[in-house]
């Protein structure tokens, strides 16, 4: 069975990353994002000959979306086999400072997307009898945050629990649902996000590895996680975060 898999906010950062990684360990891969024009330009990037790539345009807060692209994916590439929820809004306002709008966007496209993604997804997977899906949580949503605002903490926290209710929902059919909990990441979306004075201090005082984590390890982590010798891994929360959060 041809592996193939669905990134959604593929388009850049960390999810460019995962589709990279899952294109050089043999998937065929989908690349979504709202920005249609930044997936096409990746998937051209990446498979410069085309065939082993899809670039599709989705948003996470529309269910419809997941839905077409679900069609479209059978159509161009095969059934696909894996679900990767990644898409995400990182802001990292004060928490007195949130509005109420900011804080509906950050929950619909974080929280939202990914239980859409689980719905549609995982009930194809199961009608299939075999499926894994990994949600991209965060250590926000373990701790509360080192630098993100307290909407991405606690839309995080939801992905945690949802993925734990999508497992169990699942498991019966043979369809694996895990989550990833990175801490800060050595990205450009990290670096743009926190001023450089207290990115070293976050560094050299919250991190006791004293470092920002690799995000290729992150992809290789979901790369695992969405193989067929994952089968007995479900409802579990890989925590990749240099010892900020210890369980």
């Amino acid at each position: 069975m041809q592996p193939i898999a669905v990134i959604t906010g593929a388009a850049q950062g960390l999810g460019s990353l995962i589709a990279g990684q899952l294109l050089a360990e043999g998937f065929h891969v989908a690349i979504t994002d709202r920005d249609r024009e930044g997936a096409e330009r990746l998937a051209r990037e990446l498979d410069p000959e085309g065939g082993r790539t899809l670039a599709l345009g989705l948003d996470v807060t529309r269910k419809e979306d997941f839905t077409a692209a679900l069609s479209e994916v059978e159509a161009h590439l095969g059934a696909p086999t894996a679900l990767v929820n990644n898409a995400a809004m990182t802001p990292t306002t004060p928490v007195m400072e949130i509005t109420p709008e900011e804080f509906d966007a950050v929950v619909a496209i974080n929280q939202r997307g990914t239980f859409f993604g689980c719905q549609v997804f995982g009930d194809y997977f199961a009608g299939r009898g075999y499926g894994r899906i990994v949600n991209i949580a965060s250590l926000a949503g373990q701790n509360g945050g080192t630098a993100s605002g307290a909407h991405y903490a606690a839309s995080k926290g939801a992905i945690l629990t949802l993925t734990k209710v999508f497992a169990g929902q699942l498991a019966g059919a043979n369809v694996t649902v895990n989550a990833v909990a990175p801490g800060p990441l050595d990205l450009p979306s990290v670096r743009a996000a926190v001023p450089p004075e207290k990115l070293t201090d976050i560094i050299d005082r919250a991190i006791p590895v004293k470092r920002l984590g690799n995000p290729t390890f992150v992809a290789t982590t979901v790369a695992r996680l969405l193989g067929d010798e994952a089968d007995f891994v479900t409802g579990a929360a890989w925590d990749i975060n240099g010892g900020i959060h210890m369980r």
